[in-house]
Formats: structure tokens, C-alpha cells, sequence
């Protein structure tokens, strides 16, 4: 059976927002929740991004069942992974065991902040890769030393820890990717319903009960008009592709690139209005394509009230019918 989460996205709404969300998520009956984590928005008409850690350690007070995730933090320049393999433990230690790491390569929007310059895609993934090892290393609970080509790690250990490590889910989006992270990881992470990253991952992996969790923007609301010029306002990024969208380094770059899309063209790719029907077929895209989670995003922050009390009484029933 399919999981439908909810996801959190910082782009959009501030802190004390996303904790509302995350609580009314729960309520109206999700099954897990993911958070993005950013330092720039997308567009400057987002206009939020709040350390999505900080969040994260108040939405595990603020719920009590619902699985949470990163979707997905970068491992990598912004964070040393033996950083983030500590903040991990401690979002699940908060969680009682309701955390997934989701992890990626990262985008320049976000990464270059550090000053350290972008990296190619080989040196990206080489580097997650390095970033995936000593992850693991320390969610052991043991001293860890490390050298690798990009990270050195010495004699760092994590003094809180959870009986079972904490599941690692990676963002893949070719076979490439996919070969690379696979025998790293538990579960498959992407945004595209591609049943071809589906069987590679299974030939790659021998793990049992891996999950495959993707994500799919939504616009509901009662007009459909206001729905496809909110989601043109807010989510016109959308259509650059991965390959595009990573290398972009700042909300100019992305308002630049997509300058000539038309509404039209977001309203085709994202389903927009009161059609709760659309959004259960995109789903099912997702689910015919082999995956077994799948996270909506409702675009538009003033929106997310109505759109969970519509999905508890409609939406839900619907994706499980």
C-alpha cells in the first residue's frame, strides 16, 4: 500500500508556519512528512528559508506519530557529514524513531553560500559518496577516522545515538546516480516518476524493503485561475529539470530561466484547481511508475489550511481508494 506524505517546504512559510503544518499534517492523517532544506528560495516571491533543522527539533514536539524527513539536505559543503550525522541522530532520538535521512548532491542555489565554489557533477557525487561512508561510520556509535579525497574525519564519535541507525534515503535521477548510491542507502529518493530508476535501483541493491519515495507539487484550491497563477508566481522553477536547476546560484538565476514560462505551461505540468480527481491520477503515475511513497506539495503558504482540511475529508480517502 501506497504511503502519501506531506511536505514541508521552507521555501514558502516561516518556522512557527511549518510547525503548524507539520501538526495539522498529522491530524488530518498523513503518513509522514518531508522538509526541504534551504538557504535561498527557489524566487524571491517565496520569500522564506528557515534553518530547517531548528525546525525540524520543534516539529518532533509537535507531533507524536507522523514519520518525518529531509527532502533532502546536502551532505557535503554546507555541512560536514560528520555534522550532519549528528543532527541526524539527535532529530531521531526527538522523533522516538520516526526520522529518515534523505540526502543529495546538492544545488548551487543553496551550497555556494560557503564560498568554496560549485563543483562538477562527478566531484559532487564523489563526494556524497565519501559524505555516505562516514555517515554510516558514525550512526555505528563508535570512533570514527576518516580520510578520504574530499573529507578527513578524526576521531569523532557521536555520544547519542539510536538503538537501530537512523534509515538513509538518497536523491538519484539517472543510472548513474543510481549505481553510485544504492548499495549505500535504504531507500530511493526522486522527484520524477521514472519506473527505469526504479529497476535500476532494484538491480543495484540487495536490501529488503527498500522504499522508493517520490514528490508531486499540487496547486488545490476552489479557483482554478487563482491556482494557476499562484503556482506560475511561486512555482514557475519547477519545469528546468534537475540538470538545471542544480547548477543555479541564486533566485536572479531562476527568474532569469524562467522568465518565458506561461501559467499554461505550469497549469501541464502541475495540477492546479479544485480537481481532486487530477491530482489522484498524477499519484498514480507515481505508483504505477513502482514507487511506494509519494509526497504532495501544496504550493502557496496561505493555502495550506483549506488544502489539509480538504485532504482529510477528500483527498486522502481518495489516494487510498
Amino acid at each position: 500500500m501506497t504511503s502519501f506524505g506531506y511536505t514541508l517546504m521552507t521555501e514558502q512559510s516561516g518556522p512557527r508556519e511549518l510547525v503548524g503544518h507539520a501538526a495539522a499534517a498529522e491530524r488530518a492523517g498523513f503518513d509522514f512528512a518531508v522538509m526541504s532544506d534551504h538557504y535561498f528560495p527557489w524566487l524571491d516571491e517565496m520569500g522564506h528559508s528557515p534553518y530547517a533543522w531548528s525546525v525540524l527539533g520543534a516539529v518532533t514536539q509537535a507531533t507524536e506519530q507522523i514519520e518525518l524527513m529531509t527532502y533532502v539536505t546536502c551532505p557535503t559543503m554546507r555541512y560536514h557529514p560528520a555534522v550532519v550525522a549528528q543532527k541526524a541522530a539527535t532529530v531521531d532520538l526527538l522523533s522516538d524513531g520516526r526520522f529518515t535521512l534523505g540526502l543529495g548532491a546538492g544545488e548551487n542555489l543553496n551550497e555556494h553560500v560557503t564560498g568554496r565554489g560549485w563543483p562538477p557533477v562527478n566531484v559532487r557525487h564523489e563526494m556524497l559518496l565519501e559524505a555516505l561512508e562516514i555517515i554510516t561510520a558514525l550512526f555505528a556509535g563508535e570512533y570514527v577516522d576518516y580520510k578520504g579525497e574530499h573529507f578527513r574525519v578524526d576521531s569523532a564519535k557521536l555520544w547519542d545515538v539510536p538503538t537501530t541507525p537512523v534509515p538513509i534515503g538518497v536523491a538519484v535521477s539517472g543510472e548513474q546516480s543510481v549505481r553510485a548510491f544504492a548499495p549505500l542507502a535504504d531507500h530511493l529518493i526522486a522527484v520524477e516518476p521514472d519506473v527505469r530508476l526504479i529497476n535500476w535501483w532494484d538491480a543495484a541493491t540487495d536490501k529488503p524493503h527498500t522504499r522508493k519515495i517520490g514528490q508531486l507539487p499540487v496547486c488545490w484550491g476552489p479557483d482554478r485561475q487563482a491556482c494557476v497563477t499562484r503556482a506560475h508566481e511561486l512555482f514557475r522553477w519547477f519545469g528546468g529539470g534537475w540538470k538545471v536547476n542544480a547548477e543555479l546560484p541564486g533566485p536572479a538565476g531562476f527568474a532569469g530561466a524562467s522568465q518565458f514560462v506561461t501559467p499554461d505551461d505550469v497549469a501541464g505540468s502541475i495540477p492546479c484547481g479544485p480537481d481532486l480527481g487530477a491530482i489522484v491520477t498524477a499519484v498514480r503515475g507515481f505508483e504505477d511508475a513502482g514507487f511506494t511513497d509519494v509526497a504532495l506539495v501544496q504550493i502557496g503558504d496561505e493555502s495550506q489550511r483549506d488544502f489539509l482540511a480538504v485532504a482529510e475529508k477528500e483527498l486522502l480517502p481518495a489516494l487510498h481508494g
